[in-house]
């Protein structure tokens, strides 16, 4: 039966996206939701966008575009932006498309990169009994009227309403440092701090399954609703 799947912010950690992929083992008919976030703080945002591109091209993945790439975006765009993503990962990102793996330019960063965070990424997804988003969402408001400070930005850990829809939320962005992700009636959110030691995380949303991997390639695993790994 075809799985609906959710995986949360990558921020570079290659390593970890490959074990985790392998860890799942992706069936031709799963539908696999990216919650945004593939770029930044990690030391390989480059093979990210290769392997989460690859996957979209093949018709497996929805993408959903996270404040992250928003960020790179500007800092194309407007000169005065460059400093503020320099400083939130951007120099991380720049020297995984530098072939001495330092430094690196704008102008490294391929078309089809560029392309695909522009036009090929959404803002959110909906399936089901459930929705995607990055970040988080205004209650009130249906998913097609949603301000991008709500969808790319806003921060679950501090306050979490019952959406309109009655569905329940399925994010990234708000950290869990616990390693595991935040489970609340009406929200899950998938962000386990993959970059800083933590994990990267897929959940099956159907069954309540949970994969995780490290950028050290270890993986562990358990179900949602148990609170923590086995």
């Amino acid at each position: 039966m075809p799985r609906l799947l959710a995986i949360g912010d990558v921020h570079g950690c290659s390593r970890a996206l490959d074990a985790l992929l392998l860890a799942v083992g992706l069936e031709p008919d799963d539908r696999l939701v990216m919650l945004g976030d593939y770029v930044d703080r990690g030391p390989d945002s480059r093979g990210v966008l290769d392997r989460v591109i690859a996957m979209h091209t093949a018709g497996r993945v929805v993408a959903l575009r996270g404040n992250h790439e928003l960020i790179m975006q500007s800092a194309r765009s407007a000169s005065e932006s460059v400093d503020f993503w320099l400083a939130v990962g951007g120099l991380a990102t720049l020297a995984s498309y530098s072939q001495s793996g330092r430094g690196g330019r704008l102008q490294d960063i391929p078309e089809r990169h560029w392309e695909f965070l522009e036009s090929k990424c959404v803002d959110w997804y909906e399936q089901g009994a459930h929705f995607f988003v990055h970040a988080g969402v205004d209650p009130d408001l249906p998913l097609n009227a949603q301000p991008s400070t709500m969808l790319h930005w806003e921060n679950v850990n501090e306050w979490t309403q019952p959406h309109q829809s009655g569905k329940t939320m399925i994010c990234g962005h708000s950290e869990q440092r616990s390693g595991w992700p935040l489970v609340q009636e009406h929200v899950i959110c998938l962000d386990t701090c993959a970059y800083s030691g933590g994990w990267l995380t897929c959940l099956d949303v159907g069954s309540g399954r949970v994969w995780q991997a490290s950028q050290y390639g270890k993986t562990r695993g358990g179900w949602i609703d148990e609170g923590s790994p086995r």
